[in-house]
């Protein structure tokens, strides 16, 4: 997904919503650390798009925190 489509889909969300896609990026984020550790990660650049959109979901929550 590119980040323009991933930005317009989050804008949108309310804050629980956005608080539930952080956890479940950071459990996925978590499961391909555990791959790359045991060498079983074939794309790598996975770990990077993942770190980037959970970065993507944390500041819209705190420009929404912010707003209200």
């Amino acid at each position: 997904m590119k980040s323009g489509d991933f930005n317009k889909e989050i804008a949108g969300l309310s804050v629980e919503d956005l608080k539930e896609r952080a956890r479940k990026i950071s459990e996925e984020l978590m499961k391909l650390r555990f791959k790359k550790a045991a060498r079983q990660l074939e794309q790598s650049h996975q770990l990077t798009s993942l770190r980037r959109d959970l970065a993507r979901v944390k500041t819209v929550l705190q420009k929404k925190a912010k707003e209200s």
